[in-house]
Parts: structure tokens; C-alpha cells; sequence
């Protein structure tokens, strides 16, 4: 898939006021700082689509963005750390149960995880919450570029044995990307793509 329009269309939290084009959508979500925007920023090939920040918890909305004029990518608050209050952090973690929840044109989600940690409970528990409530999703293995080749095989490899060890029967669909390098990114845009197809196909 070749992105050839990318467009910001609105910020909220409000589920209910999420756009209501019958269009496929995509949501990416991770722990703060995981380099999510900047992620963002390479699939579309635009410098500042999403806002890039040094300090964790900067997205705090559910923002979306048109891309082909033919589906959504979500960008939603990082979970985990970030210098925000506890009362802003239970506000983000209620409408991003309730968008996972009852966002009907949700057709995958993107739990980014980056390469360089353990497996970590909370990115745990919450992909055993997706799977849970029924919600197909990915992992998207962030930051590649930091480590060495046959170190980044060894920590993917370790976190799907750890995953299908636990609760998993199998490891979900999983891809390993680098927003310096823009590893990754090609794979990923294939993946939308076949979704996108069999979604428009069967519409």
C-alpha cells in the first residue's frame, strides 16, 4: 500500500463522537514514551502528523486521521507512565475501554511494546484484556534500531514464548519496526491492506 493522503480530523474523548464514516479504523496504543508517534509519523511518511514529545503522556485524546480517504488510523493515549494526575489517568483508561469496547469500525488493534524490555504485566494484561473482550489485535515490537539484529530475534522470540507460556494458545500476528531506520513499516502497511480489502469486499 502506497500512502498517498494523510489528513488530522478531530481530537476527543468521547466515543460517541468519533467519526461515523463506515470505514475501517485502526487503533495504535502502548505504554508512554514507547514511540508510538513517531511510528505514526513513518507509516504516513509525515514529519508531524502525530505530535512527537520527549515528555511521556503527551497524547491524552483519541485522535483521528484519515489516510487514503479510505481508512482511519487512531492514535490513543499511552497507559502507564506519564506526568499526569491520577484522576486524568483513570479519565484516559475509561473511554479507552469504553473506544475498544464500542467502536464498532474498529477492525485492529496495535499494542506497541518496545524491543528493548522484558515482557512487561501491564502490555500483558492488557493484550489478555483484548483477547478477552474478543478484539484483534497485533504487536508491534518499536525502537529496533537500538539493538543489534540477533539481539532484536532473541527478544521477539522470547516475548511470544512468554505470551503462548501464559494465557495465549498461539502468539497473535506480530511485526518489528524502527522509525529511524523505517523498518517494518512496509509489512505493517501490507497487513492494513489485506484487512482493508477483505473489509471492503464483504461491505
Amino acid at each position: 500500500m502506497k500512502i498517498t493522503s494523510a489528513e488530522f480530523v478531530m481530537s476527543n474523548s468521547n466515543v460517541a463522537k468519533c467519526p461515523n464514516e463506515p470505514l475501517p479504523e485502526y487503533a495504535f496504543i502502548g505504554r508512554s514514551n514507547v514511540g508510538k508517534s513517531s511510528l505514526i509519523n513513518m507509516l504516513v511518511d509525515r514529519k508531524g502528523l502525530a505530535k512527537t514529545s520527549g515528555r511521556p503522556g503527551k497524547t491524552q485524546l483519541i485522535n483521528h486521521f484519515k489516510i487514503n480517504n479510505n481508512w482511519f488510523l487512531v492514535d490513543l493515549p499511552g497507559y502507564g507512565y506519564a506526568r499526569v494526575s491520577k484522576k486524568d489517568k483513570n479519565t484516559f483508561q475509561k473511554y479507552i475501554t469504553e473506544y475498544f469496547q464500542k467502536r464498532k469500525q474498529l477492525v485492529c488493534g496495535f499494542v506497541l511494546v518496545d524491543i528493548r524490555h522484558d515482557p512487561q504485566p501491564i502490555d500483558l494484561e492488557f493484550m489478555e484484556w483484548l483477547g478477552t473482550n474478543q478484539i484483534p489485535f497485533a504487536i508491534i515490537f518499536t525502537k529496533a534500531d537500538k539493538l543489534k539484529p540477533g539481539a532484536v530475534d532473541r527478544q521477539v522470540n522470547a516475548y511470544l514464548q512468554k505470551m503462548v507460556e501464559g494465557v495465549w494458545e498461539e502468539a497473535p500476528p506480530h511485526f518489528t519496526t524502527s522509525s529511524a531506520s523505517h523498518m517494518g513499516g512496509d509489512a505493517l502497511l501490507e497487513f492494513i491492506d489485506g484487512i482493508n480489502q477483505d473489509f471492503f469486499k464483504n461491505q
